[in-house]
């Protein structure tokens, strides 16, 4: 790719987003400036990258705003010459798609849309869009195989359906317009900065407290897991050398069940300066119903990325989550805000109402 000046990165203040910030400006040779928009909904935290914005204002910029807000786009684009776009934003909880699911539609599908439609009217500056998708489009695979980039679509929930559409759009530009687009679909994200009401940091925080850990109907659902680190380089590598138009899937290679993986957690802080009195982790597991839709496995072929691009993930899952684990013990502070909401006044100080 072309030396990238001014990155646009939407949804920076979320989990995998944050990350991503955090490894171009700390780990990688990225040398140009990042432009951060994020609505800082409930799960968008600028906490996360409070620091980066104090240590290196003239590479890094935060804006709050929402990417459907078409005028606030053609604005950030002119006013920081934007020349890459990486989107992270949009709502990603199953769980709350299947309650609300308007707001997906509207950040996945309409967000998207209007991202596409400010990178086509400055198509002439744009070396790259690429765009962040998910496993989930796919549907549920039975025991054996595998999610390949030639996978049939068959989403199941509003989340997964609103994802699909806003990769078929994506995909439509650049073969429409001549937009330059790549696309990665990635497996379970797990590492630093995730927000709470995810599997494994919901359960790291409750066997941290002895809460009750609650866990889908049998626990048998199959999931591939990958540390965030190990996917935002793979990101890069995608955008750096990947080929335009192609989509690339993005796996840990770390299979398990939902109950093994809670079982480790437990085993880890039962070993750990964490202990709780005269009772293992493992006695808090309480299965609970099922939610509707639960795609019973998924598990990704990036075998594609591997060969193409050299790619292939870092971590292991022990290791993955023995860090993910030590970073929640470290950072209490963070985590209290979060559970707390103090984040939330946090972002009011700093940023206003919204």
């Amino acid at each position: 790719m072309h030396s990238v000046k001014n990155l646009l990165v939407t949804g920076g203040c979320g989990f995998i987003g944050s990350n991503f910030v955090r490894y171009l400006l700390e780990e990688s040779e990225f040398s140009g400036r990042i432009i951060n928009i994020d609505k800082l909904t409930y799960a968008g935290n600028p906490e996360n990258l409070s620091d980066i914005e104090e240590t290196l204002p003239a590479r890094y910029k935060f804006i709050q705003g929402d990417i459907c807000d078409q005028d606030l786009l053609n604005h950030i684009f002119d006013a920081y010459k934007i020349d890459a776009i990486c989107h992270f934003a949009a709502e990603s909880h199953v769980d709350r798609s299947i309650v609300e699911p308007d707001a997906f539609i509207r950040t996945n599908i309409i967000g998207t849309f209007a991202l596409l439609e400010t990178a086509k009217a400055n198509l002439a500056r744009i070396h790259l869009f690429h765009h962040i998708s998910t496993d989930e489009v796919f549907g549920s695979l039975p025991e054996e195989g595998f999610f390949t980039e030639e996978t049939s679509y068959k989403p199941n929930s509003p989340y997964s359906a609103s994802k699909a559409s806003s990769d078929h759009l994506v995909r439509a530009y650049h073969k429409t317009y001549g937009l330059p687009i790549t696309v990665s679909n990635c497996s379970n994200n797990y590492g630093p900065y995730q927000f709470p009401e995810k599997l494994i940091p919901l359960m790291i925080l409750n066997a941290m407290e002895g809460k009750p850990l609650p866990v889908y109907g049998d626990g048998k659902n199959v999931r591939d897991w990958l540390y965030v680190r190990d996917h935002c380089a793979a990101i890069w590598t995608i955008m750096e050398r990947g080929r335009r138009g192609e989509t690339y899937n993005i796996g840990g290679k770390t299979e398990m069940e939902n109950i093994e993986i809670v079982k480790m957690i437990c085993d880890v802080l039962d070993n750990s300066t964490k202990r709780l009195e005269n009772q293992s982790r493992q006695e808090l597991i309480t299965f609970v119903k099922d939610r509707p839709g639960h795609d019973r496995r998924y598990a990704i072929d990036f075998s594609k990325l591997t060969k193409e691009l050299g790619w292939s993930p870092s971590e292991s899952l022990e290791t993955g989550l023995s860090k993910t684990i030590k970073w929640y013990i470290d950072n209490e502070e963070w985590v209290r805000h979060i559970k707390t909401g103090e984040y939330l006044s946090w972002i009011r100080q700093h940023y206003g109402s919204g």
